[in-house]
């Protein structure tokens, strides 16, 4: 994918921040965190600077660890709200499958993509362990190849159920009374291990016609589904090299199916790297332990780190790997700010302006991508 405006830009939005002590910080507004102002004006700031995607975060358990922060807010609620108050910015809430039936999740994010015209997508994800299958009761607990063969049925299910009106369902026929053609609605007959659903929506097919699916790669299995299913494919990794190697499985695996891929980068920005450095030491003193994360990490300030996006020498690094990200397969970053409100007010003034002086062309999520519109499954049926 090439783009005149560089290297495409996504920001993991997580409580106070990526690092669990981060809400300790005087400016981190954890007072706030519970409340709409909180994620609008976040989340705003990210989209008026031109930020391409907003990942949102989810999981059914909660944290036991002493000194982080307990509870959160249900994502794809949350990127309901930031529907309204944000014009450009992709909305990518998460929504764990394990213990959440297709057919809900479906017609969530589908309607996250009318109310923001064509702006939503969904990152998978699944569920894992006791605790967590304790939550709901409903099953027991399963193994990771488990939950990912699982996921890998909801997404097919999701999908087929978003392609289960045909673009010109609605009719609105005032004459005779029918609001939809019943013949451009379908029943998807989806029977697999774990769901079985007739359908077909109760939602009609959205701008984007399919939002887009996004897959954090992190293992085989889910690494399997990523390179099956996923639009954006999000990846780990250590250094330059490991991550254009990951990119290129994920793509062969692809097996020419178009995917976009993000690298994940931890980011604490401050006036200069001693600063960043001093102030990631105390975040680690507050939590009692040295944050740990298998990301690129970058510490220090603005400029640098526009300048490390644009070499693509996001850690030290031969000559030879100091190319811009997409000679290494990888098509842009989700970065992920330590401390989120004192970071992102620096991404949002200092690095993103440098990055994208003029906005990405494409009002949808797809547009942005470089994807078709794709037909329903269905339309040529009948």
């Amino acid at each position: 994918m090439s783009d005149s405006s560089g290297v495409l830009v996504g920001i993991e939005f997580v409580g106070t921040g990526a690092h669990p002590a981060s809400w300790r910080r005087g400016d981190s507004r954890a007072e706030d965190l519970f409340t709409g102002g909180y994620w609008t004006d976040l989340v705003g700031a990210a989209d008026r600077a031109g930020t391409d995607l907003a990942f949102l975060p989810d999981a059914f358990g909660v944290s036991t660890t002493p000194g982080t922060v307990r509870g959160r807010l249900e994502a794809v609620g949350v990127a309901a709200r930031l529907s309204a108050v944000t014009s450009r910015i992709g909305l990518i809430p998460t929504a764990t499958v394990t213990h959440t039936e297709p057919f809900h999740v479906a017609k969530a994010i589908q309607s996250l993509d009318h109310t923001t015209r064509g702006r939503a997508g969904w990152q998978v994800a699944v569920s894992a362990g006791d605790d967590q299958a304790a939550l709901f009761g409903r099953k027991d607990v399963q193994d990771i190849a488990s939950l990912w063969a699982e996921a890998d049925e909801a997404v097919e299910v999701a999908v087929r159920l978003w392609d289960s009106w045909e673009d010109d369902a609605e009719i609105r026929d005032l004459a005779t009374g029918r609001f939809v053609d019943r013949d451009k609605l379908h029943y998807i007959d989806f029977t697999g291990e774990h769901f079985s659903v007739k359908g077909p929506s109760i939602t009609p097919r959205s701008p984007q016609g399919l939002p887009v699916v996004a897959v954090a790669a992190s293992d085989e299995p889910s690494l399997a589904l990523a390179a099956a299913r996923a639009d954006i494919v999000r990846i780990t990794a250590p250094d330059v090299r490991s991550a254009a190697a990951l990119a290129a499985e994920v793509r062969a695996r692809a097996e020419g199916r178009p995917v976009t891929v993000l690298l994940d980068v931890d980011v604490l920005l401050a006036a200069d790297t001693a600063a960043a450095a001093a102030d990631l030491v105390r975040l680690d003193e507050w939590a009692g332990s040295e944050y740990a994360s298998d990301s690129l990490r970058y510490l220090g300030d603005p400029d640098g780190l526009v300048e490390l996006l644009r070499s693509g020498a996001l850690v030290e690094s031969p000559p030879s790997e100091s190319a811009p990200l997409r000679q290494h397969g990888v098509d842009g970053v989700v970065l992920r700010p330590l401390a989120l409100a004192s970071t992102l007010e620096l991404l949002t003034t200092r690095v993103l302006p440098a990055l994208r002086p003029a906005p990405r062309a494409g009002t949808t999520v797809r547009e942005r991508l470089g994807l078709p519109r794709p037909a329903s499954r269905y339309a040529t049926s009948h």
